[in-house]
This record gives C-alpha cells, structure tokens and sequence, in this order.
C-alpha cells in the first residue's frame, strides 16, 4: 500500500476520524533536530527537542497541515527502542496525523491512548 493510500486509510478510519473529514493537503517536511528545536521555540514557546511537530490548516471538510519530522529523532529513537528505521519513520507520521485529527498527548492517559492508535495504524500497513 503506497504511503498516500495508507494515510488516507488511517484518517477514513473510524476509530481515527470521528468527525468524518476527509483526507486535504498533508505535508511531510524532514527537517533536523536543531530545526525542530527552533520551530518548539518559535511557535509553541518549548525549549526541547522533539521528533515531531504538527501544524493543523484544516477546514470543516478536509484534514490537511503539515508535519514536521527530525530524522536525526526518528534515527536515535530506531536504536533507543531497537525497531527499524521505517517502523519508527512511520510511527511518527503516525503521531502526527493524530495530531491532525485532534488527538493529544498532553498527559499519560493522551499518551496510552495515542500509543494504542499508533499500533493499530501500524497494522493497518502491513497489508
């Protein structure tokens, strides 16, 4: 299944999409710690590192933004937790269409919740 069908699927999904929008414009950007570090900074007044961030341009009718992705986060993460790059790569986009869809992770109840999306997203690849 090609990335862009596979993203599709994960927001027609249900579970996922509860609001019915439909899949718009979704950007991936691959960028690096230190250029992620500096959009935290800039636009959400955080002082950290991440390996993901997601901006929401949505409408009423579509889902679309953009997701910014470090590699070098998806790289160390990969080893820290000892998957592969791409299963790793994957969770991450993921994460942030989560995001686009209205999910949080603010807390550890946010976080379960979206670990568990994450993993059934990840099955719903390996058609």
């Amino acid at each position: 299944m090609a990335c862009n069908s596979w993203i599709k699927e994960i927001i027609k999904n249900l579970d996922f999409n509860k609001s019915g929008l439909k899949s718009g414009d979704i950007n991936i950007i691959f960028c690096s710690d230190d250029y992620l570090l500096k959009l935290n900074n800039q636009y959400l007044k955080h002082n950290h590192y991440t390996d993901v961030i997601t901006f929401y341009s949505s409408d009423n009718k579509r889902i679309s933004g953009d997701i910014f992705i470090s590699i070098d986060s998806v790289k160390y993460n990969s080893k820290e937790y000892k998957c592969e790059f791409i299963d790793e790569l994957h969770r991450v986009i993921i994460h942030g269409i989560l995001h686009l869809l209205g999910f949080n992770d603010s807390n550890d109840q946010q976080r379960i919740e979206m670990r568990e999306r994450e993993d059934k997203a990840l099955k719903m690849r390996k058609v």
